[in-house]
Order: structure tokens, then C-alpha cells, then sequence
């Protein structure tokens, strides 16, 4: 198993659940509210961990949020790249509709003042031939692609959120691009999301492209050629952080050394069996739940 270095946000989640997604202007009472671990960040590295990867989590945290660095260490990541900082942690406030739907709105915080210097020492302690995972949620990106790229690392990019300053990025470094459905429209300028795909591949033809499309399942363009998995189908209770999931066991099987279809079959089934709990990192599953999910289910 390659070891795997993630450069990421640490969030605290206030989860809502409501009757829908609140409309503008209209005030709605919750069903319930949940305090839980998130950020994209820590949920792909809970992710990798819980599918036996050897992780390195890189990112920054508040007082308020030394909870997430020690949830990080006893699911096994190292975080020694964990710094703590004097603003506060980041936080989502987070809206779960009856359909499974959510709605985010995220303050990045304490995600947005990692240094320089403390990725460079995350990424020289990290063996050449590793894997380097990152998304779009802390500060410093454009520079971390090139650093994990000059170490010899294989470079995975989840442009999440996306904005237009992603374009760019110096995405020549990057060998897995992994989008959704929306986030392939909008880097591609394409109308839909299999054009989309198409276009990336050829765009960027030195990465793997994957894209995520919710029930409609995933393709990864590789080499001029598409692999198509389909989604796994379950009663959704609650859909956030399952692309994370879907991401972090994905890196996961890469590293162990799966082949491409293989590894996407393992991620889409591990996010399947995400959507059916509540919470972002409370929901993700460990290696032996999704090894018997896939037994039963057959995927």
C-alpha cells in the first residue's frame, strides 16, 4: 500500500434536517440539528484510512476544532501536519432535506492559513511513488500540485468547490482529475456532463479523468478509452460527503495497487453504503462493512 499525503479542510458540520431545502426568503423549523466532523479534507482522509490507507493529513484547525485533529489520529491518520491556529476552525451549516438533498453554506476559517513551508515539509516527508490528494478548500493549492508533482508523488485533484480560478491551476500536474457532474460542466464549458468528460480527457490527456454523476454512476476516461461503473442503488438517507467517500476509496484502492475499474467499483459502492447513514464523517464505512456490502449486493 502507497502511502497517501492530503492536503484538506477540518470542518465542524451543523446538520439540519428539515422538510425541504429552505426556500428564499421563507423561515422553516428542523426536524433535528447534529454537531459532526467534515470538510472535505477530513472526510477523504477518514475516507483512506477506513480503507486501510496510510494517511497524512496537512491543514489547519482552530481551539474549537482540536476535536478533528484527534477523531483524524484515532481513525489512524497522521497529523502531525495539523497546525493550530488563532482564528477559528472552519464550520458548514448544512441543510439535509426528507429526499436526501442537502444544501451547504461553508465558512473556511482556520483552512485558509496553511503555509507554505508546512507543505513543504508534509510533501519531503512523503515517499517518492506516493499519492498526493487535495482538493479546493484550503489556501495554497496551485503550489502544492507542483510541489507533490516535483517529489515524484502521483498527483489527485478534487476541485471542490469549484470556482473559476481553478482553470488556472497548474492542472498539467495532475495525473486523476476527479469531478462531479456539475464541476466537469463548469471547468469544461460543455453543456453536459459526458461531453464534459469527454472534453477533459482530451484537455488534460496526461490525467485520469473521473466523473461523478450521482445515480447515473461514474466514467474515468483513461488513455482515449471510458470506464463506465454504475451507481449502486440504495435508499439515500442523507448524501453528504458521499462524493468524499467515493474519492477517498478510490485514492485507497489506487494505492493498494487495483486496477482502475476495480478501484471505481470499490468507491462506488463504499459511497453507496454512505448515503444510507446520517452524517458527513459519521457516515463513512470501513473496509470490512464495504467488503460485506458488496457481498450481499453483488457489486
Amino acid at each position: 500500500m502507497k502511502p497517501v499525503l492530503c492536503l484538506g479542510s477540518l470542518n465542524i458540520d451543523y446538520t439540519y434536517r428539515v422538510a425541504h431545502l429552505v426556500r428564499p426568503g421563507e423561515t422553516l423549523a428542523a426536524e433535528q440539528v447534529l454537531r459532526g466532523a467534515g470538510g472535505k479534507g477530513l472526510n477523504q482522509s477518514l475516507a483512506l484510512a477506513c480503507a486501510g490507507a496510510a494517511v497524512w493529513h496537512v491543514g489547519g484547525i482552530g481551539a474549537d476544532g482540536r476535536w478533528l485533529r484527534e477523531l483524524l489520529a484515532e481513525a489512524g491518520v497522521n497529523v502531525d501536519g495539523v497546525a493550530t491556529f488563532e482564528t477559528g476552525t472552519g464550520h458548514a451549516i448544512i441543510q439535509v432535506a426528507e429526499t436526501g438533498e442537502n444544501a451547504i453554506v461553508l465558512f473556511p476559517g482556520a483552512n485558509q492559513l496553511v503555509s507554505t513551508q508546512q507543505m513543504a515539509d508534509a510533501v519531503e516527508r512523503t515517499p517518492a511513488g506516493g499519492f498526493f490528494l487535495t482538493q479546493n478548500e484550503t489556501n495554497g493549492v496551485p503550489d502544492a500540485l507542483r510541489l507533490a508533482k516535483a517529489h515524484g508523488l502521483t498527483v489527485v485533484f478534487n476541485p471542490a468547490p469549484m470556482t473559476p480560478l481553478v482553470r488556472s491551476y497548474p492542472l498539467q500536474a495532475v495525473d486523476y482529475l476527479i469531478v462531479n457532474e456539475a464541476e466537469a460542466v463548469e471547468l469544461s464549458g460543455e453543456k453536459d456532463w459526458q461531453g464534459a468528460a469527454r472534453q477533459l480527457a482530451q484537455r488534460y490527456p496526461q490525467a485520469v479523468v473521473v466523473v461523478t454523476a450521482g445515480v447515473a454512476g461514474a466514467v474515468a476516461w483513461a488513455d482515449g478509452q471510458a470506464i463506465t461503473v454504475p451507481a449502486v442503488r440504495v435508499q439515500a438517507v442523507d448524501t453528504t460527503g458521499a462524493g468524499d467517500v467515493f474519492v477517498g476509496y478510490l485514492v485507497a484502492g489506487l494505492a493498494r495497487g487495483l486496477a482502475l475499474r476495480e478501484a471505481l467499483r470499490l468507491a462506488a459502492s463504499a459511497a453507496a453504503l454512505s448515503v444510507t447513514r446520517l452524517g458527513a464523517a459519521a457516515s463513512i464505512p470501513v473496509a470490512a462493512e464495504v467488503d460485506e456490502f458488496r457481498a450481499k449486493r453483488g457489486a
